[in-house]
């Protein structure tokens, strides 16, 4: 029997006293009060509401070992993006590698596979697939649903997925950024249990009012830590933390535990920070994961203190998983699933002529604007890529079939040399480049090709990639060096010019056609405003 001491923080109780708490057989066997006061504290493990894995470009036993290091024991993981990819396959993979370490992984079904029609992707899960992977004992809910205008005209396929998932007794998860009043109401109404994009206080309440619970969502994407805090005060039992996107670089710096160190800070109660961070996400998705309580599964930390949390130890099913920064996970060799039929290009494939609609990126949002711009500098009648005025050329690939690639342009990616291109192209990640002439534009394309995905930035007389062989959004290296390569591409792509604060990251949405104005699929150019596709050409 192992038997851990310190000043245990019991969250459901309000208080925190010494305690030393004896682990048999990777459970809690009993809690044992203590006189005096220890040095450090016991508290449970965090856990991560929503989050992508893929968005880590981890596998889920690599992601592992850098999350516990943070003090996070579990996560509800929607494996969304390598649906995208593989289908069925792409979900067993997460759930087999995810079992090959010590950690708590909890997946969902994707809902939404595709995302929309107007874009190629790798596979399909319709209803009769969402069954039955919602009929699997590792998939505990129903990831998402973001076809909320669906679920809102009560369009019949959307809805056999939610009943299944209701039949089953598994959760229901939202997504509905900006639904409000009555549609919001018959959105909940259908079985939707949670929300994460909410990007306002008010928005939040709306759905808190509708029977939502928040999700409060701080990744490397999207951030709304701040304007949502405030209700972890007045509604502790009805929030909860995730990160939905977190990047390799993002997670050497921390997890959910930032979070918790965040809203400590603002002056929120302590306990009803942890019953976000540990509690609330048990609860609700019927996690089999410990609370420090006796009987329990032992999963929880010791950290220093109350205000910074660093974590000294991570315990997961009783054994020590991370201590003092260091992971002790061991690294576990992953398969290489992947789909990826592309072709070598050429720059005469990217030649387009005429005035022509433009994307025009906004720093820090995932929305873009739409404008038309008159390039007059035309050589034999070609558009030319125009650094200058910073209007640069945007292709997308299609990586599942080998044809022509789809080519519009781009403005205030900022780039004055090179080009950068990524197989992360949420959601379908197809490939997508950007860069200051056809010939480079290609180099990248090709390279990702050659290389079955990954992100690369290239110039006349270099190339740096990050291999991403598993589906072409994960690699199968360790944390560190993703971390390392991920930071090294970011820092060339703005030393290439980009202002951006994530050249790569605003790069890969610029393909999703669910977020206004203007996107870019392998199908061409859509306007997300009105629904249809446009004309590269202002006519």
């Amino acid at each position: 029997m192992d038997a851990v001491s310190g000043n245990l923080v019991d969250v459901r109780g309000g208080c925190v006293y010494p305690a030393t708490v004896e682990i048999e057989a990777g459970r809690i066997a009993r809690i044992r009060r203590e006189h005096g006061k220890f040095d450090n504290y016991l508290l449970p493990g965090f856990i991560d509401a929503h989050i992508h894995i893929e968005s880590s470009m981890l596998t889920p036993s690599e992601f592992a070992r850098i999350a516990t290091v943070h003090g996070t024991v579990a996560t509800v993981s929607d494996p969304h993006e390598i649906a995208n990819v593989l289908g069925e396959k792409g979900v067993e993979f997460m759930i087999s590698d995810g079992k090959r370490t010590n950690f708590k992984f909890y997946f969902g079904a994707p809902s939404c596979v595709p995302a929309t029609t107007f874009e190629t992707n790798g596979a399909t899960l319709g209803a009769k697939e969402v069954t039955s992977l919602l009929r699997k004992k590792e998939i505990l809910y129903l990831s998402e649903v973001m076809n909320y205008p669906g679920v809102i005209a009560r369009d019949s396929e959307v809805m056999a997925k939610i009943t299944a998932a209701k039949t089953l007794r598994k959760r229901v998860d939202g997504h509905a950024p900006g639904v409000r009043g009555a549609e919001l109401k018959k959105y909940a109404a259908a079985g939707i249990t949670t929300d994460h994009e909410s990007f306002a206080y008010d928005e939040a309440l709306d759905k808190l009012g509708n029977g939502m619970k928040i999700q409060i969502r701080e990744g490397s994407a999207a951030k709304n830590f701040e304007a949502l805090y405030p209700l972890i005060e007045k509604y502790p039992k009805m929030c909860m933390f995730c990160s939905d996107d977190r990047h390799p670089d993002d997670l050497l710096e921390g997890h959910i535990n930032l979070l918790v160190k965040r809203a400590v800070a603002k002056g929120v109660g302590l306990f009803k920070i942890l019953r976000c961070a540990c509690v609330n996400p048990v609860e609700h998705y019927g996690l089999d994961v410990g609370l420090l309580r006796e009987g329990d599964s032992a999963d929880f930390i010791v950290v220093d203190n109350l205000r910074d949390f660093n974590v000294l130890r991570t315990y997961v099913r009783g054994q020590i998983v991370a201590e003092r920064g260091k992971p002790l996970l061991r690294r576990v060799k992953s398969s290489k699933p992947n789909k990826f039929r592309a072709r070598k290009k050429s720059k005469s494939e990217l030649a387009v002529h005429n005035t022509l609609n433009v994307m025009a990126v906004t720093d820090g949002q995932l929305v873009d604007k739409a404008m038309v711009v008159s390039i007059r500098e035309l050589v034999r009648h070609e558009i030319k890529i125009d650094p200058k005025t910073d209007v640069l050329k945007i292709v997308v690939v299609n990586r599942y079939a080998d044809s022509r690639p789809a080519v519009a342009f781009a403005k205030n990616f900022g780039l004055k040399k090179g080009a950068i291109a990524s197989s992360v192209a949420h959601d379908s990640h197809n490939i997508i480049a950007v860069g200051v002439n056809d010939e480079l534009i290609c180099k990248a394309i090709n390279c990702l090709i050659r290389h079955r995905g990954g992100i690369c930035a290239v110039d006349e007389r270099s190339e740096h990639v990050l291999p991403l062989p598993i589906a072409g959004v994960m690699s199968d290296g360790d944390f560190a060096s993703v971390a390392e390569k991920y930071s090294e591409l970011d820092g060339i792509a703005k030393s290439y010019g980009s202002k951006l604060r994530a050249p790569f990251m605003t790069l890969s949405f610029m393909a999703l056609p669910v977020i206004p104005q203007l996107k870019l699929t392998d199908k061409g150019l859509f306007d997300v405003t009105n629904f249809r596709f446009v004309n590269l050409f202002n006519m």
